[in-house]
């Protein structure tokens, strides 16, 4: 494929996912779960920053030595193995990006529904999704350069918010509120390692622009590069709009209400009725940002997987429109997939099957657990002198296994039984690809071994 995007599409694409979407209504979350103790929270914010940078940090030490379609997966099949690259690839395929991309559309939905002052049912917010993804998956497959643009405008807007509402609420909210209480029930107890969970999906999302590494122009450069500068531009925009939201309206007002009217009303009070919502228009767009980020990386999917014979029908989807110049089996199939959990999402949502949950909380805390190898991996290349740097081979893989760690453990604290039944249906996808992959790499071994027979 050309070598279409530069480093700033792949800078804005990493903060165009992780920044959009979580931060506008996990924050909620993110204090309830600390009992509304703002150092707590911060500390949370914190270590999701520990997991992203020195991931990022590990990850681009792989990235650098290969420009291979198929970004992490890749990785996994050069520096671990084929069976293992074809387990995860098979649950980032079918579970990992779908369900992101799925969960944010829903988001976007009901930010849509403040805009307008409607209370939309789960089944309407699922709906006004689906017209989302489709509108993007049908962008992007139709023009990589659109999807692009697309990315880089919206990743512009989606900061206005961000730094009107926090410098807003540094500079004109209540000090008082920063006070820490050190003596809150939160800080005597594990409870607040729960919040581990909605935060790993505020930040999650970054690896997904591995996928394009081979489209990126002088990847070998660029892509550490990305990886590194990203996250820390990350971390600074959430620390000021998560203290900028808090110290407008008060952790008490924040807690009394869903994270999708926290924004609208911190802009209402300081712009009034039509600077919130022009505010919560930006918002959305921020979000439409997200979605297109995710469905980008999603699309090229099973196109990746196929060309490394790791996707049954290979020879489908692994072809490009030659006019197009993009994979648009690969994208038909990533959107059916994203169609499949829509309903699951729906219905997931209806009947309150994953209390305080979603669909892709589990999947993306799961994903944190899996990076663990490759971080190993680093540690493992240091000791045989392929990497030269101490910090680089160590100090960087073993922070990120830290943090992965602790994220996993937060997340399994919510709902042990839901959370671990969830993970072992992860596992069982991955196990799933790894079969296939053996499978078909020893029925296509068998000729050559009878031909040598034969000799």
């Amino acid at each position: 494929m050309n070598k279409r995007y530069g480093l700033m599409t792949a800078v804005t694409m990493i903060v165009g996912i992780v920044v959009g979407s979580g931060i506008f209504f996990k924050s909620t979350d993110i204090l309830q779960k600390t009992e509304g103790n703002i150092t707590l929270a911060v500390l949370v914010f914190i270590i999701g920053a520990v997991s992203i940078v020195f991931g990022s940090l590990s990850m681009s030490e792989l990235a650098l030595r290969t420009d291979k379609p198929g970004g992490i997966v890749t990785y996994f099949e050069e520096f671990v193995g084929g069976k293992t690259a074809a387990g995860f690839g098979w649950f980032q395929t079918f579970v990992y990006m779908p369900t992101i991309v799925i969960v944010v559309a829903t988001v976007g939905s009901r930010f849509i529904g403040v805009l307008f002052g409607a209370d939309f049912t789960v089944g309407q917010e699922i709906l006004v999704g689906v017209a989302l993804v489709t509108l993007l998956f049908a962008c992007n497959i139709l023009s990589a350069k659109a999807g692009g643009w697309v990315q880089n405008i919206s990743t512009v807007i989606k900061f206005l918010p961000l730094l009107l509402l926090s410098l807003a609420g540094i500079f004109w909210g209540d000090p008082q509120v920063f006070t820490p209480e050190l003596a809150q029930p939160a800080v005597r107890s594990a409870g607040w390692l729960t919040a581990l969970a909605p935060m790993a999906f505020s930040y999650d999302g970054w690896v997904i622009t591995t996928t394009i590494a081979h489209e990126v122009k002088n990847s070998k450069k660029n892509m550490p590069l990305a990886l590194s500068i990203a996250p820390l531009l990350v971390l600074g925009i959430y620390l000021l709009y998560f203290l900028g939201l808090t110290n407008m309206l008060g952790v008490d007002v924040i807690l009394s209400m869903d994270g999708s009217f926290a924004a609208m009303l911190a802009a209402e009070r300081i712009f009034g009725s039509l600077g919130g919502k022009l505010i919560v228009i930006l918002i959305i767009v921020a979000i439409f940002g997200t979605v297109n980020g995710c469905v980008l990386g999603c699309i090229r999917m099973p196109y990746s997987m196929a060309t490394k014979d790791m996707f049954f029908r290979s020879d489908l989807f692994e072809r490009q429109n030659k006019k197009l110049g993009m994979p648009v089996n690969s994208g038909i199939c990533s959107y059916i997939i994203c169609l499949v959990w829509f309903a699951v999402h729906y219905l997931a949502s209806e009947f309150a099957l994953l209390p305080g949950s979603d669909v892709s909380e589990i999947a993306i805390i799961t994903s944190y657990a899996l990076y663990v190898v490759l971080y190993v991996k680093v540690i493992l290349l240091r000791r045989k002198g392929e990497i030269k740097s101490f910090v680089k081979g160590y100090v960087f893989p073993i922070l990120a296994i830290c943090g992965s760690a602790v994220i996993l453990v937060g997340g399994i604290a919510i709902n042990p039984v839901i959370y671990s039944l969830y993970i072992a249906f992860c596992l069982v996808v991955m196990l799933c690809g790894a079969v296939y992959y053996g499978r078909k790499r020893k029925k296509k071994n068998a000729p050559a071994a009878k031909d040598a027979d034969a000799v």
